[in-house]
């Protein structure tokens, strides 16, 4: 893909980068930290900012996140640790971290993980609060804080189970072993594999399509992800009112008229 420069604009942290090309609608959210891109608490805050950034943006539709091309994040800057004193301290540290997630799971646009190298201990739990996970044929996924003596503090032993069941979320947390990219596929934790080279381009590619996407792609997410851990009876309402909103938009009329002219799949959305 050939991007615009005139088309960017860049957001700077010390650790991470947001670069939003409004021609594709697709932003990138870079994570710089070598060397081995550690999520200590600043680079937390500074990803909670970023999603403040984007969750007010009408013109991003799809969002990537991305370590580089050698490694997406080996986990929470163990350097850290030795400060925690105590349970409350160790609570608010979690915390920190888990706020700085949710806040990129609840973006309203479709987000992607491009990971090479290791997402391992928060890296592995960063990549799980995107949408989908794209890994490079030499990643490598887990949740090895049990080798510590500790336990995943930023959604690994919840997100991980959602994702690819409950027994083989508890054998992946339980023995703090690595995944590599074929198994990841195989039990459902990543979407594709691609070469390592291919990997960011082709999440890019992805977002592109999304990005082009209904203004109903964000009521779709917002729906399941509401839904998720409400009783049916409950989360059949939240779809209901989803399915009234997108009855209050412009795409829903273009759509419309778009498959009685011309049949489906030919629509021009414009995300309003």
């Amino acid at each position: 893909m050939v991007r615009d420069p005139l088309a960017e604009e860049e957001i700077m942290g010390e650790f991470v980068r947001l670069e939003s090309d409004k021609a594709s609608g697709v932003a990138t959210i870079r994570i710089e930290r070598p060397p081995m891109n550690a999520i200590s608490k600043q680079l937390a805050a500074e990803l909670s900012e970023v999603a403040g950034e984007l969750s007010s943006s009408s013109e991003i539709g799809a969002v990537v996140l991305w370590g580089g091309p050698k490694i997406f994040a080996a986990g929470a800057d163990i350097k850290e640790f030795p400060a925690i004193q105590d349970k409350p301290e160790a609570i608010e540290f979690s915390t920190h971290l888990h706020n700085a997630l949710l806040s990129l799971e609840n973006l309203p646009q479709i987000t992607i993980s491009a990971v090479n190298g290791y997402a391992l201990g928060g890296g592995c739990e960063l990549s799980m609060a995107t949408d989908f996970r794209f890994a490079g044929e030499n990643a490598v996924f887990g949740q090895p804080e049990v080798l510590l003596g500790i336990l995943p503090g930023a959604g690994g032993t919840q997100r991980l189970m959602r994702l690819i069941g409950i027994t083989k979320a508890k054998e992946i947390n339980y023995s703090g072993r690595q995944v590599k990219a074929a198994e990841a596929l195989k039990i459902g934790l990543v979407s594709e594999v691609f070469s390592d080279e291919d990997c960011y381009p082709e999440a890019i590619k992805a977002a592109e399509i999304y990005a082009k996407g209904p203004k109903s792609l964000q009521y779709i997410k917002r729906s399941m992800m509401e839904g998720l851990a409400l009783p049916l009876q409950d989360a059949i309402k939240v779809e209901a009112e989803a399915f009234g909103d997108c009855f209050e938009t412009e795409d829903r009329l273009i759509g419309v008229q778009s498959f009685l002219e011309h049949g489906p799949g030919k629509a021009g959305f414009n995300r309003k």
